[in-house]
């Protein structure tokens, strides 16, 4: 059956429909915002899959070029490998919907985004949720939603609902928020440093603005939804659970309680083979049941350690936070380098500055884009003491690469204060806790070590949330063990004023408005205590760029003089740049970066430029070389590309009866400038240049 519902929705025609296209799919859904129009598509497979410790779910965003009338650049002229940004969208509607899937549910379940149309005002990274939620509602699939998505800016202080793209430029917030009628289920996004209860209203304005939304889904699910799936009876016996605990007693506490990372999960790996062999024989074939009674009373131990006794599993208060150190210029080559360590966390921060011409080109559907700030995160198998192939960045590198480059993108000094494109790479080299958060960190540091001229210093800090009936616990700087158990867990990084990324996933219902601000509060107090471990190490950003990085000068000359600059076939520009070993990089506006190794260098392409692009002055003398004779006069040459006529009249001094008695081509002489008409057309004089200046000449 087809349905398909409209309304506006903050200023924009929104609509939801299903039942025409994809209908093979377990569900389908086409959402339009605007000329935005997403097809999102969900398929499940009939039978659990065998052994899964995860759900099963596959997320793919897909932009078609199409979609924005554009054909692929390159060879093959077709889309291959996804984007960054199509990866980021996809784990953005992943960590929205995956949390709302029942844990009875076992099925491979694929979820596919496709952008069809684009209409470069309205993202479809909020259309591509709506329609990932509302395909799940109409199909067979157990889920409890419907959620919707919004992005949320702040316009000159006001909050807007899903601003514009060409708005967003001016926004100081921009946070992407999934929410369902009771709870907001997941956050991404920052701010250019915003106070945390502007968050906080930023946040809820969010779950209310999308329930007009929720309402659409529920119509359109009961027009043309499936009957869901019956779920598997969980097959638990408590006896199983009781045995298990009575035969642990207290030794799974004491494993527990291991403040080291591997030696703890040593500790409890042991004890689990231990229950295991001691139950072989008495629950034999039911050696599932005997692991997932021993998980379910390792995570309820844990969670009670935190309830009742304020204890966390490496022995530390809630709000505390783990030993930190910092070090810079530990590489003795680089711009910037920065060791952040804190806990058993560590992460190698290096910063490189370069010019224009290192800028990352990016072939988006809106349209071409450059960046001039590029922060990458590698996450080596060494860093947990696993072994694994090295292949390429996968999607948890590039979402956390991007939450960093996020949080220290508001920080940056404008192109003009710094005209350097700026990569830092963050190589984690020790993980057990938020290796994102100590990327932050880390990189203010190589920033400043590198000389960049940042605002002012950015941490961040993980947390994580328990809540136990009406107990609530928050958690300061997690460790992996409080992430995986936890209810929340949420990175905020910032500044002493305030925030400038948020990430945040929610695993329950009633996270209230005050349970929120007490974490920004709590996270704030963790970020303050972080920033000052790091002012130990370097307070501000280095005076100066590293001697080994380029000095970059700036010059402004008119953009009529670029052809000049540049000369036939680049022939001018690529001679600066071979005499002088120099590099130059010309924008459309007139703007020249020229970057050197040393001032001598510098200096001479410097000198070079201008006299390339320099324009006549009336009243100004000049050497000039003699480029044509004719009978009345000479045209000589007074700047490259620039002639002028001295007339016959002009020459001297004294009399001139033929202007080839007194010069030849070739010759060097002394001019002033007399007039510059409309036309450009400039007069000489070599009388008055020598009356001006006697033997000196002025170049």
């Amino acid at each position: 059956m087809y349905k398909k519902i409209e309304m506006e929705f903050y200023g924009r025609p929104l609509s939801i429909e299903s039942g025409r296209l994809a209908k093979q799919a377990s569900g389908a859904a086409v959402v339009s915002y605007g000329d935005t129009v997403v097809l999102v598509t969900v398929v499940a497979a009939n039978t659990p899959r065998e052994g899964a410790d995860f759900f099963p779910l596959t997320v793919d965003y897909q932009e078609r070029t199409f979609a924005a009338g554009k054909i692929p650049g390159g060879f093959f002229k077709r889309e291959g490998r996804p984007s960054e940004r199509e990866i980021l969208v996809s784990r953005l509607v992943d960590r929205a919907l995956r949390p709302l899937f029942p844990d009875e549910f076992a099925n491979e379940t694929q979820v596919i985004a496709s952008v069809l149309s684009i209409d470069r005002e309205n993202d479809p990274d909020t259309v591509a949720l709506i329609g990932a939620s509302a395909a799940l509602e109409v199909s067979d699939i157990p889920f409890r939603g419907p959620i919707a998505g919004v992005r949320i800016g702040r316009l000159r202080g006001s909050l807007v609902v899903n601003p514009l793209q060409s708005q967003l430029e001016k926004s100081d917030i921009n946070l992407f928020v999934a929410a369902g009628r009771d709870a907001i289920v997941m956050v991404e996004g920052g701010g250019r440093v915003v106070p945390e209860e502007d968050m906080l209203e930023a946040l809820f304005l969010a779950q209310e603005a999308v329930k007009p939304v929720l309402d659409m889904q529920d119509e359109i699910r009961r027009v043309t939804g499936k009957p869901k799936r019956p779920l598997p009876v969980a097959s638990f016996d408590v006896a199983v659970l009781e045995r298990v605990k009575a035969l642990v007693g207290d030794r799974l506490r004491a494993a527990l309680t291991v403040v080291t990372k591997h030696e703890r999960a040593a500790a409890v790996a042991a004890l689990k083979h231990q229950v295991q062999a001691e139950l072989a024989e008495e629950y034999a074939g039911r050696e599932k049941e005997v692991e997932k009674a021993f998980e379910d009373l390792t995570a309820a131990t844990l969670r009670a350690m935190v309830v009742q006794e304020n204890r966390r599993v490496d022995g530390r208060g809630l709000a505390d936070i783990r030993p930190i150190s910092c070090e810079v210029s530990v590489l003795p080559r680089t711009h910037g380098s920065a060791l952040f360590t804190r806990g058993e966390t560590q992460a190698l921060v290096v910063t490189t500055l370069g010019t224009a011409s290192d800028e990352q080109k990016v072939d988006a559907l809106i349209g071409e884009q450059y960046k001039k700030f590029m922060l990458h995160y590698n996450f080596p198998p060494f860093s947990v003491g696993e072994v694994r192939a090295l292949r390429g960045p996968g999607r948890r590198e590039i979402g956390h690469g991007a939450l960093a480059e996020r949080a220290l993108q508001a920080v940056l000094p404008s192109e003009e204060e710094f005209p350097y494109t700026i990569r830092t790479v963050s190589e984690i080299l020790e993980s057990n806790g938020s290796s994102s958060m100590a990327t932050v960190c880390g990189g203010t540091l190589s920033l400043m070590d590198a000389g960049v001229p940042i605002k002012a210093p950015v941490a961040g800090i993980a947390m994580g949330l328990i809540k136990e009936g009406e107990e609530i616990r928050i958690l300061s700087d997690i460790v992996g063990d409080e992430d995986h158990l936890g209810d929340m867990d949420f990175k905020v990084a910032g500044t002493a004023q305030g925030i400038t990324a948020l990430q945040m996933d929610i695993k329950i219902t009633g996270v209230t408005r005050d349970i929120m601000r007490r974490a920004l509060y709590q996270a704030r107090e963790g970020r303050l205590h972080i920033l000052a471990q790091m002012a130990k190490a370097l307070e501000a950003p280095r005076p100066e760029v590293a001697q080994n990085a380029p000095r970059i000068l700036t010059l402004k000359v008119k953009p009529e003089k670029i052809r000049e600059l540049i000369g036939p076939g680049g022939k001018m520009i690529r001679s600066i740049i071979e005499e002088t070993g120099v590099k130059i990089d010309v924008e459309d506006d007139g703007t020249v970066y020229v970057a050197a190794q040393d001032e001598e260098s510098m200096n001479k392409a410097v000198a070079r430029i201008n006299r390339v692009t320099a324009e006549a002055e009336i009243g100004k003398i000049y050497k000039g070389v003699v480029r044509k004779i004719v009978d009345f006069g000479a045209f000589v040459e007074i700047l490259p590309g620039t002639d002028g006529l001295v007339h016959i009249s002009q020459l001297g001094p004294g009399r001139v009866r033929r202007v080839s008695d007194v010069l030849k081509e070739g010759d060097e002489i002394l001019v002033k400038v007399l007039e510059i008409d409309r036309q450009g057309k400039i007069r000489l004089s070599q009388r008055e240049a020598l009356e001006s200046q006697g033997a000196r000449g002025e170049n």
